[in-house]
């Protein structure tokens, strides 16, 4: 099961609709004190006594609200901005257990290139765990982290040289422009979060803040990882972990953008109905199947599940296959996406027309309150589409 833009396949009628979940007002007896410049969070002197007395906080009840609203109720949310916000934080790496929520933290400094935005909905990636696990902390900026990669939400405040934004403009985007390479400290999972406007773009008008949420850093993986290869109209691809964030946009810019002749792609026996819908002309199951084994060869293989081993047995001699993680083998190589609002403005047309289609996977959207168990899910790689965080507040 899943949940899309639109119907995406005879499935679709049995998911339930996309609904927003607000959290009960609580509170935690420690909090982290944060003071921020140019993006960049002070760790408090208390902060490793103050590690040893924090403990996992309770399951939160929610109360259900309606879905996403429209841009002047979201705006109309915004009065004065405060000096202080709701953000999940870490202090150390390593598991769910080192995020913790703090109502005290300082809401993030403006640069002159950059808008501050309201965050209504943030989705998670499988970089925010790597990150949060410590696995590029040599390049990594200094903890404590607030996290989040994927915004979308109202600019409610603009620096002194920002051109395309103004307040009230409905956006989306990757805050981070370089995924591994000192990622902001007070990232998206907050309430506010400072963005350089050429990260960003507006946010298409026909989806919601959760649907624009979901988009950002996988699309524009899928899409330069199609670039990079040189792939064109007319060539043939093959989609490993075609139901995933990425893959799954990966099979619909091929098929609806590049003009691929052939899109095969793989996944689980009960996604393979997703996969079509999606513009799969050939769907593999994995459990069944091995794609290795296929007599057919592709001119590039989209590796997006860790198994470069096998898709470089089943490209043409000449072809490219992109690998996202785990072991390279050639002529398989990787890369790590460039966070670019002017690619998310091209798909834009792409997105309003319906050719290309968000897919959410239909445990969420979970509460801001249920980061951990949000975060706890996508871990287990089992999710479809991506995990979104929404409302957040």
């Amino acid at each position: 099961m899943l949940a899309t833009t639109s119907t995406l396949s005879s499935t679709a009628s049995q998911l339930t609709p996309l609904s927003s979940l607000s959290p009960n007002p609580f509170s935690v007896k420690v909090s982290f004190t944060f003071r921020e410049n140019k993006n960049r969070i002070a760790v408090p002197t208390s902060l490793k006594s103050q590690r040893c007395q924090l403990s996992a906080l309770p399951a939160l009840r929610v109360s259900a609200s309606s879905q996403s609203a429209p841009t002047s109720v979201e705006a109309s949310k915004v009065s004065a901005l405060p000096s202080e916000m709701k953000a999940w934080v870490y202090g150390e790496y390593g598991g769910v257990d080192v995020l913790k929520f703090d109502t005290k933290v300082a809401v993030p400094e403006l640069l002159e290139d950059q808008v501050l935005v309201k965050v209504v909905a943030a989705a998670l990636n499988p970089v925010d765990f790597k990150r949060r696990q410590g696995k590029f902390q040599n390049t990594d900026s200094p903890l404590p982290t607030v996290p989040g990669y994927d915004v979308a939400g109202v600019v409610v405040k603009a620096g002194s040289k920002v051109k395309d934004f103004k307040e009230g403009d409905e956006v989306y985007g990757d805050i981070n422009e370089k995924a591994l390479e000192g990622p902001k400290q007070s990232g998206s999972l907050a309430e506010y979060t400072a963005v350089e406007e050429r990260l960003l773009a507006l946010k298409p008008k026909n989806l919601d803040f959760v649907q624009a949420a979901a988009l950002p850093l996988a699309i524009e993986t899928a899409y330069e990882g199609l670039e990079r290869t040189g792939f064109s109209a007319g060539k043939s691809l093959l989609v490993l972990n075609g139901a995933g964030g990425v893959g799954s946009l990966v099979i619909q810019l091929a098929k609806h953008v590049f003009g691929a002749s052939r899109v095969a792609a793989t996944s689980s026996t009960g996604k393979l109905e997703l996969l079509k819908s999606l513009g799969a002309d050939l769907a593999i199951d994995y459990t069944k199947e091995n794609f290795e084994e296929l007599p057919e060869k592709f001119d590039v293989v989209y590796d997006a599940i860790g198994q470069c081993d096998k898709a470089v047995k089943v490209v043409k001699e000449g072809g490219s296959v992109v690998a996202l993680t785990g072991a390279v083998t050639p002529p398989g190589f990787r890369f790590v996406v460039t966070s670019n609002g002017a690619v998310l403005k091209k798909l834009n047309p792409y997105l309003e027309s319906g050719k290309v289609k968000a897919v959410i996977d239909p445990k969420g959207p979970f509460p801001f309150s249920k980061l951990v168990e949000a975060f706890s899910y996508l871990e287990t790689n089992r999710a479809t589409g991506k995990v979104v965080i929404h409302p957040i507040q």
